[in-house]
């Protein structure tokens, strides 16, 4: 289990939820013992970060007594924009405040299915849009930990949940999990339901995972779905199996020289234990496609949120009205251009799955930004492959010269999740030798 790391003013502890359910099937922990390492480091520290909108550990606990099924009862954290039984769902606005839902989304009731308990909502950006709500990136908390998704990634990077549940609509599970420093998982699109999470753009919206590890992440996703999604990294020369194409043209003068460093490193790396690393010209369609990502976005939110726009945009923020508004300045001419476009770019996208198994890029052009700055950092590298509804895994282990964690991605064919996270996870691996 990684013991906790000092890293400027913050603390960062990631649990294995993996390595834990191992001890329970060995003995070393019972259930509740290792449901209470997760409550005590809440309590201890959770008032420093704000990593929940609320929690109750004690009620959790009960029900991780009687857990049965493959996660033993430890806690999974859920965004709050996902509906559950027992807490509020508030969407990050105050229209919401106090709002409580009659059913657990479906993914929740899932979790429950498999012996997961739910302590406590993790904290999103009002409507998993961009207005921060104050989460503090455990590595520095001078720093957001990313958005929208940012008290799962925060939580489980402190070690306050060894597993958590986001949403992404642009980069919303990639890029928080980069900043902190933890595996995210953003499936294909569609592969975990979203009835009963808030929507915001209805052909964007995935659900999607937060781990310690790649295999942590994908554990989650399994006991959830059912199906072979843990990979298995024991295999000699695993490594020599996969061509890896090494997508840099599409990174821009914004990224930050040592993001840059980092990718050139991995690359490296993955070399000389074997991989075939070959350098990737996105097809311009495909390019083109991603400047349309805003287009599908803004125009379909402009919709999901037409209530509460039209009866309390008083309550919004400023940037949330304006987006929601240039959505509604958007003909359904161009909608349907966009669209297209779409549809043009992921058959070209067959195309490049045919020469390489899995792409990688940064997972963000920085480390986290300062809070100071106002933002929860910006979705360039992940926006085009959440329109493509490709599966997307974020791998920790990189980090730049303050300590500050920097992720890099691995994006697979649409449908070949269990391939994506096992090249993600020997990705992980060769970091963390090197």
């Amino acid at each position: 289990m990684p013991a906790a790391t000092d890293h400027g003013k913050g603390l960062v502890a990631p649990i294995s939820g993996q390595a834990l359910l191992q001890d329970i099937k060995k003995g070393t922990f019972s259930q509740t013992e290792a449901f209470d390492l997760f409550a005590e480091r809440a309590e201890a520290i959770e008032s420093t970060l704000g990593c929940f909108t609320c929690r109750d550990f004690d009620q959790a606990r009960i029900a991780a007594i009687a857990a049965k099924g493959p996660l033993h009862g430890l806690p999974v954290g859920v965004k709050d924009i996902i509906d559950t039984l027992n807490f509020p769902t508030e969407h990050g606005s105050p229209i919401y405040r106090g709002f409580q839902s009659l059913a657990d989304a479906s993914v929740v009731a899932l979790v429950k299915r498999a012996g997961g308990t739910v302590p406590g909502k993790t904290v999103t950006t009002e409507f998993a849009y961009f207005q921060p709500r104050g989460t503090k990136n455990p590595h520095d908390l001078e720093r957001t930990p990313g958005g929208s998704s940012s008290g799962s990634a925060a939580a489980v990077a402190a070690g306050l949940l060894p597993f958590a549940l986001g949403t992404q609509t642009g980069g919303s599970i990639v890029r928080p999990a980069s900043y902190c420093g933890v595996a995210g998982y953003k499936p294909t699109f569609g592969l975990l339901p979203t009835t009963g999470v808030k929507p915001f753009s209805i052909s964007l919206d995935t659900v999607g995972t937060f781990g310690a590890t790649v295999p942590d992440a994908a554990l989650l996703a399994e006991a959830i779905t059912g199906r072979k999604l843990v990979p298995d990294t024991t295999a000699p020369d695993v490594l020599k199996r996969w061509r890896i194409g090494l997508c840099d043209d599409y990174m821009g003068s914004e990224t930050h020289a040592e993001v840059a460093q980092a990718l050139a490193s991995t690359a490296e790396t993955l070399a000389k234990q074997g991989a075939d690393i070959t350098p990737l010209l996105l097809p311009t369609i495909v390019q083109q496609a991603g400047e349309q990502h805003q287009t599908v976005q803004n125009f379909e939110a402009w919709r999901a949120l037409a209530s509460e726009y039209d009866h309390n945009r008083e309550q919004m923020s400023p940037v949330l009205v304006e987006t929601l508004e240039s959505g509604g300045r958007i003909s359904i001419e161009e909608y349907d251009g966009a669209r297209q476009t779409v549809k043009q770019a992921r058959l070209a996208l067959l195309d490049v799955f045919e020469n390489v198994d899995a792409i990688l890029m940064p997972s963000a052009t920085s480390a986290a930004p300062l809070l100071s700055d106002g933002t929860t950092g910006r979705p360039v590298f992940n926006r085009l492959w959440t329109l493509m509804g490709n599966p997307t895994v974020n791998i920790p282990g990189r980090i730049d010269s303050k300590g500050m964690p920097l992720g890099m991605q691995i994006i697979g064919p649409a449908a070949e999740d269990t391939r994506t996270l096992a090249i993600a996870a020997v990705v992980e691996q060769a970091i963390s030798q090197h």
